[in-house]
């Protein structure tokens, strides 16, 4: 039975955070070619890459400077024949009152979880539309319900990145590019427990009780969608924003 994704080049932003890794795992199983990028350890990401089960490459790159990362996306897509599935997955997440915010993290936050998505689209795009064939995939969040305190920055990031998705998908379209979005609920990851800290019981106990399904979502829970919306058996899909939420 061939792979869903053979012979397909998806890049991974934000690859060695805990959604990250289970999306690089679960896309590599299915074939495809992975390039991953963050801008954490080498030799962190190199291990990564290894022990992924097809062909992996760790890129270091700061999303932070939007020319630089543009042009090393660029280089990759070159050097690929195209990027097939860009995931815009990397993010930065600040717990604080917005009165206490600087504006120079406010501005690193939509940097990183937003116009980064739009610079990595620009470098993608041009081998997407001459193949007539493309995936984007971007994170969006369940914070945009509105419900969750503290999260000013963050919350506006994504606002931007849904409006990002919305519009890419009908600009892209036409060319044969589905561009959608994904909206995870209170996932179990290690940032999680930094935001968190000594008050992370009292905070599951909250998710718990806010969610339909009584089980914390697990990182592979999100990446199963990723690989769903990665694939062919998602190509009528263009433009949506998926809650994978536990019915918040």
């Amino acid at each position: 039975m061939t792979s869903p994704l053979a012979g397909k080049v998806a890049l991974l932003t934000g690859a060695l955070g805990t959604l990250g890794r289970a999306q690089a795992e679960i896309l590599s199983v299915a074939g495809a070619t992975m390039l991953l990028l963050d801008c954490l350890d080498q030799a962190e990401g190199d291990a990564l890459a290894v022990g992924l089960a097809g062909q992996a490459r760790y890129v270091r790159c700061d999303l932070n400077a939007l020319d630089t990362a543009r042009g090393v996306v660029g280089a990759l897509a070159d050097g690929h024949h195209g990027i097939d599935i860009l995931i815009n997955n990397a993010a930065l997440i600040i717990n604080r009152p917005f009165e206490d915010v600087p504006v120079a993290d406010y501005e690193d936050q939509v940097r990183v979880n937003s116009s980064a998505a739009f610079v990595l689209a620009q470098a993608v795009a041009p081998a997407m539309k001459a193949k007539g064939y493309g995936k984007i995939i971007n994170f969006c969040s369940i914070t945009l319900n509105g419900r969750w305190d503290g999260y000013v920055p963050y919350v506006a990031s994504k606002g931007a990145m849904l409006g990002l998705t919305k519009a890419l998908a009908r600009e892209l379209g036409p060319h044969g590019v589905r561009v959608n979005a994904i909206s995870p609920g209170a996932v179990v990851s290690d940032a999680e427990r930094r935001v968190f800290g000594d008050k992370l019981d009292d905070y599951n106990r909250w998710v718990l009780e806010n969610q339909a399904v009584k089980v914390r979502i697990q990182a592979h829970d999100i990446a199963n969608v990723v690989l769903f919306l990665a694939t062919p058996a998602s190509d009528m899909i263009s433009g949506q924003n998926i809650a994978v939420d536990g019915g918040w």
